[in-house]
């Protein structure tokens, strides 16, 4: 097993977990998590059986975002902690054998920022085109028809110096102007900065837009526009993103990447699969692993996921790693979108498939979107279209420890309050609950690690219908494992097209089924799954 794992990298072979920072683990009694939270949790971390730890943005900000909306690319926000803490973090990671993925936000900083702030100061101000300033049409509207991700137009007029900035998210968050070469230099040497500390990746954030068309065109209106969606739908950004030119900015970050030994870069990326393909890059220079959200953004159907998964695998370059993604800060929960029992088919699910899975803190307790009163809503997704039902603070709630009050997340009214079952569904008291999430994804991980065929081995679809789907994964010289994953709430019945499959259950979503056998049919009740070890 070492020998086939040698062959592979520890960012194909680990179970990436992240941390959103806020509401992992308060140590300071602020009701806002933080670093020194963060390392007095690792240890439930390292018996999951989690080696890689993504960590949602940390950097000093005016959090407007809560983060994603960066003043300094080389400091530490003092809500929580300091470089020092932050070396600690690190070294505390390393002495488990874990491996630390920090978030990069290089497609626009906080208007706070040094570089805005001189920038915004005059017109012939040395970094003035370090953003992306355009003159007003000669009616005084904006240059071109370009969108806020976050609702509005994407473009700021300024009073001091009479052009427009563009903002593809808030207005505090001005967009950089990736075509400068100078921009490029300072986002590098940022990289550099954590790399020599000892950071083993990144998290590229919105990788996609970080270029835009040199021709500011206008974008077309999309035709299928409903008014439940959001307001940045009513166009399709095909000049504000995804510019060919992204391509060589991508390598030159893994470039630099490459000067290290076994560092890595996530893409965040959200486009239809044949695009996100070319982000991979040239020869496979270019992002590791460009996230892939499919199982995020598909409806819960067994044969258009399968379909789905069959169309990645046949598209993915020959040096391309797969990845699959159930949950993060910005999508509801899995548990809030397919429901409590899915979720335990979704976890074998993701944690099954070929590729690099990556858990959302929480998910492996079955966290669900917490209701948030208006009067308390604090995402400006949410904020800015209160009409729309599109805050992103449900999927954000603090941790749940244990029952005591807070949760064990904190000794302070939270940042955002808790989930009301949380004496319920905590880590406490699903730790050594045979029947738990939590005992499902330690059982999923443990499974996974050891065996190469999951791991590492090759996917084969085997059936799918409008209820289940099956394939095997298989790593030459090792044993097979056959999934079997029914999707629906009803009784199911499979009967493999090539013959019969002969094999034990090792681990399943119910443990009654464990031990037992499968023969010519496999029949399956509702939101069950199951992962044969093959006989032959």
């Amino acid at each position: 097993m070492e020998e086939q794992q040698q062959q592979h990298l520890w960012w194909q072979t680990d179970v990436i977990y992240q941390i959103y920072p806020r509401s992992y683990q308060d140590s300071n009694g602020d009701g806002i998590g933080d670093l020194q939270g963060v390392i007095q949790r690792l240890d439930h971390l390292k018996w999951l059986g989690i080696n890689a730890v993504w960590l949602s943005p940390i950097y000093p900000s005016p959090m407007a975002d809560f983060g994603y909306d960066i003043a300094d690319y080389t400091g530490i926000h003092p809500l929580f902690g300091s470089l020092d803490d932050f070396d600690q973090l690190l070294n505390e990671i390393h002495s488990r054998g874990m491996k630390l993925i920090l978030d990069l936000v290089p497609n626009h900083t906080s208007d706070q920022h040094p570089w805005f702030l001189e920038s915004r100061s005059s017109r012939d101000n040395p970094k003035r085109d370090w953003y992306i300033w355009k003159d007003p049409l000669p009616d005084g509207l904006p240059p071109n028809n370009w969108l806020s991700v976050f609702g509005g137009s994407g473009w700021e007029w300024d009073d001091q110096t009479q052009q427009y900035y563009y903002h593809a998210f808030l207005r505090e968050q001005p967009d950089l102007n990736w075509r400068n070469p100078e921009v490029q230099q300072a986002m590098l040497d940022v990289m550099r900065f954590w790399l020599d500390k000892g950071v083993d990746g990144f998290r590229v954030d919105v990788m996609w837009h970080m270029i835009k068309d040199s021709q500011f065109r206008d974008n077309p209106v999309n035709p299928d526009y409903q008014s439940h969606m959001a307001t940045y739908e009513q166009l399709y950004p095909v000049y504000s993103t995804d510019q060919a030119e992204v391509h060589d900015i991508v390598r030159q970050m893994r470039d630099v990447l490459d000067q290290y030994d076994e560092r890595m870069m996530i893409g965040e990326i959200y486009l239809p699969i044949q695009k996100l393909m070319m982000y991979y890059g040239i020869d496979g220079k270019g992002a590791h692993l460009p996230f892939n959200f499919q199982l995020l953004s598909l409806s819960w159907d067994a044969q258009l996921i399968a379909g789905a998964i069959d169309q990645y695998e046949a598209a993915l370059p020959p040096t391309g790693w797969p990845n699959w993604v159930l949950g993060n800060h910005d999508q509801p929960r899995i548990t809030s979108r397919v429901g409590v029992q899915q979720a335990r088919v979704a976890a074998m699910l993701l944690l099954t498939l070929r590729g690099t899975p990556t858990i959302y803190y929480g998910d492996e307790i079955g966290m669900r979107d917490v209701p948030i009163p208006f009067e308390e809503v604090q995402d400006p997704q949410g904020l800015n279209m209160p009409d729309k039902n599109l805050s992103r603070d449900p999927s954000r709630t603090p941790m749940q420890w244990d029952n005591s009050e807070h949760a064990g997340f904190t000794t302070a009214k939270p940042w955002l309050r808790l989930a009301r079952n949380f004496a319920r569904e905590n880590v406490l008291a699903q730790k050594n609950d045979p029947f738990s999430m939590l005992t499902l994804y330690r059982r999923l991980i443990e499974l996974r690690q050891q065996e190469p065929s999951l791991m590492i081995g090759n996917y084969v679809p085997v059936h799918s219908d409008n209820q289940v789907m099956a394939f095997i994964r298989q790593a030459e010289g090792h044993p097979g494992f056959l999934i079997v994953l029914n999707l629906s709430h009803r009784p199911c019945y499979v009967k493999p097209k090539h013959g019969p499959l002969k094999g034990t259950i090792v681990l399943a979503t119910y443990p009654e089924l464990e031990g037992g056998t499968i023969e010519e049919t496999i029949s399956l009740a509702g939101d069950e799954g199951i992962i044969v070890r093959l006989s032959s």
